[in-house]
């Protein structure tokens, strides 16, 4: 009794060594585990009606009894195995064909406690309740995947003959520009220059994007637009023949430097005979197909909520009037057959021009699929037509999906329609959305497969490494290497998705809707209009960009990178953020270091799909671990400025005081080493020191050696 009583002065770290020496479950909670991957609940992505194991782990003779409560019953559980530290326990459910919700109950004596999806509580908490959605699968491919951001006019020029010219055509109110220098930053208001990347220049550079280790391409929209970034869609049916080719029916190429302003079908410019779009389709069909014999996999930007005011169905810059083979556009006449293609304001026609358009933009008339039938089937095929032969794209990234519709109500039914005619033509194709906030509605196996985790990824881990805001617009003290702050978020929104769901998620430093990551390091607030952007550079720290790059490849989900930040590239938000690949520039360090924690992670399911545990933080500090049943890791990330020693407690993943650890990879200030170092556990704890602003990676070595 009195060894019991001193222990209560002892630190937490302390403790928790005597709890494996002597027994006492003083640190019983901590053990207590279990989540949606295969490991504690097989099958992982059941089929309606059929029976699934539910598993749960506790600290070893800790407990009394183990409940599963589901939504109908409440099952005691047994306990079928046990190891050094654990037991293991298990319950039997048979699914019917509706959403099952589950938690557990864990009594100690006189006490019980709740298990759910964010851990240990005292009280049973409804909104994070694991979950199962019979017959919610998504694609195996993407679980873990690597997928690289390509914004193709800044990627790669491959041929100049498909180039926007000097003042080719007018573009809200001004004529467009040509950029011959690659390395020019984008204007503030850049949205009218192009530099010339194409679909030939990311298909020279394949071999890059193979050896870097990237499994899936996202395109950033590749579809006939007047504009560089094409998020204002003029015909969903064709590939932009400025990043394709641009050639007569005859075949003969059409650029002789004569550009006129109008173009009989398209945006682009009227010559003696007309642009061949099929040919530019037909150079994405051979690219994808390039793509697949790589073993990757490509993804469109889908821009459903809104189109282009220059799209023949609205056709406000009247380039489709009096051409022959084309309906009067929506704001040319009353009598268009595209009138209920958007929601006009007024009496009396013309309604003085006003019309629905996303977030005010009258150059993004907003859709209104409500009121057109033929509009919503026209996208349905659309949705079909690019991942169906000849094309085979492996799904669509979904632009500002939750704004689509009138209302809550039918932006559900929509996306329901959608995922049924996506996955009618291609069952394996992703369907992932943009989205900030809450996607649960959206996760329930009928309407997205996942989404871009700002919320579960990007901005808790900005906030804990560099204390800024995602567009660089602010910077928050109060947030910056908060490690319960970091944890809290984390573990809340990641709550909000199913584990099929989180796995496929796309995890992001930067895209081009927010500045650059390095950029971000620097800790300035700014923005190229207002401060240049040459500030977007000075002062940034690769060594954090090292440590984010090490979370990025050891989490659960798809990182994600935006085409350069693996060479280094920096930029404040948009348009900045969208300058050219700085090939010939590149920090190739700093691409070396992306492609072995690429390759150390495709080595290893318990990186890709295996559970996470947080281990233990503080500020600047923090360390988690994945582990399935062949491997188990430990990541470190040191954020602070100068050293720091840790100790860290293993057990929580598995490992034992039997099993040393064995470094894989580290990073530091100034670069990072592959050299193996040998960790040795004691009383289940790791004693680390790592050096400031550094990360490394550890795995069980037995497992390692195996």
């Amino acid at each position: 009794m009195e060894d019991y009583l001193n222990m209560n002065k002892l630190s937490k770290y302390e403790k928790m060594n005597l709890n494996f020496q002597t027994g006492l479950p003083f640190f019983r909670e901590e053990a207590l585990f279990s989540d949606g991957t295969e490991l504690f609940r097989s099958p992982s992505e059941p089929l309606p009606y059929e029976k699934v194991t539910i598993r749960f782990r506790t600290a070893r003779g800790a407990v009394d009894k183990v409940y599963l409560v589901t939504s109908k019953e409440r099952l005691t559980m047994e306990k079928t195995e046990a190891d050094s530290y654990f037991d293991y326990y298990k319950a039997v459910i048979q699914l019917e064909n509706e959403k099952v919700e589950y938690y557990f109950e864990v009594d100690f004596g006189d006490s019980t406690v709740f298990y759910n999806c964010v851990g240990v509580s005292n009280v049973e908490k409804k909104e994070y309740r694991f979950s199962i959605m019979p017959g919610f699968k998504t694609p195996d491919w993407a679980k873990g995947a690597v997928f690289y951001q390509i914004m193709t006019d800044r990627f790669c020029n491959g041929t100049i003959s498909n180039d926007v010219l000097d003042n080719e055509y007018f573009y809200i109110g001004a004529p467009v520009k040509r950029i011959t220098d690659w390395a020019k930053y984008p204007a503030a208001m850049g949205v009218r220059e192009f530099y010339g990347g194409d679909i030939q220049g990311i298909l020279k550079k394949l071999d890059y994007l193979q050896n870097l280790g990237v499994d899936v391409i996202y395109l950033n929209p590749v579809f006939v637009s007047p504009s560089n970034h094409k998020y204002d869609i003029q015909d969903y049916d064709y590939i932009d023949p400025h990043f394709g080719v641009i050639i007569n029916d005859g075949g003969e190429v059409l650029r002789d430097g004569q550009m006129e302003n109008k173009y009989a079908s398209k945006y682009i410019s009227r010559v003696t005979d007309r642009i061949n779009l099929e040919a530019s389709n037909k150079l994405f069909a051979e690219f994808v197909d390039e793509v697949h014999k790589r073993g990757m996999k490509v993804i469109l930007d889908g821009v459903f909520n809104h189109c282009g005011s220059f799209n023949k169905w609205m056709d406000r810059e009247r380039l489709y009037e009096n051409q022959d083979g084309y309906e009067k556009g929506a704001y040319v006449s009353k009598d268009s057959p595209y009138c209920s293609f958007f929601k006009f304001y007024g009496e009396q026609w013309p309604y003085n021009g006003k019309y629905d358009g996303w977030w005010g933009h009258d150059t993004l008339p907003k859709l209104n699929y409500e009121d057109s039938n033929e509009l919503l089937q026209y996208v349905m095929r659309i949705a079909k037509k690019w991942v169906a032969p000849p094309y085979n794209v492996d799904g669509w990234r979904l632009d500002v999906a939750a704004d689509l519709g009138h209302s809550s109500e039918y932006n559900h039914e929509f996306w329901k329609k959608f995922r049924k005619a996506v996955k009618e033509a291609n069952p394996d194709a992703i369907i992932l959305a943009e989205h900030y906030g809450d996607p649960s509605s959206w996760l329930s196996g009928d309407q997205w497969d996942t989404v871009m985790n700002y919320d579960a990824f990007m901005e808790p881990l900005t906030w804990f490494l560099t204390g800024m805001e995602k567009h660089s617009d602010e910077f928050r003290a109060d947030l910056y290497g908060k490690w319960d702050n970091f944890v809290g978020a984390m573990k809340h929104h990641m709550s909000k998705y199913n584990t099929q769901s989180l796995q496929t998620s796309m995890n992001e430093l930067s895209n081009h809707d927010h500045s650059r990551f390095l950029t971000r390091t620097n800790q300035k607030v700014g923005r190229t209009a207002s401060r240049g952007p040459e500030l977007a550079n000075e002062g940034v720290d690769k060594g954090v960009l090292r440590e984010a790059v090490m979370v990025q490849m050891t989490w659960t989900g798809a990182p994600t990178i935006y085409y350069g930040d693996e060479a280094g590239l920096c930029g404040w938000t948009d348009p900045d953020n969208r300058r050219t690949y700085p090939w010939g520039k590149e920090d190739k360090e700093l691409i070396r270091y992306h492609k072995e924690l690429i390759r150390i992670r495709k080595d290893y399911s318990a990186l890709k799909t295996g559970s996470t545990v947080f281990l233990t933080g503080q500020d600047h500090f923090m360390s988690f671990g994945r582990f399935d049943r062949e491997d188990s890791f430990v990541i470190a990330i040191n954020n602070r400025k100068d050293g720091i020693t840790v100790s860290v407690p293993v057990w929580k993943i598995g490992v034992t005081d039997d099993v040393a650890l064995v470094s894989m990879i580290r990073t530091n200030q100034t670069g990072f080493e592959l050299r193996a170092e040998i960790f040795y556990v004691k009383n289940g704890t790791l004693e680390l020191s790592l050096p400031p602003v550094s990360g490394i990676v550890l795995k069980d070595l037995e497992k390692y050696l195996n």
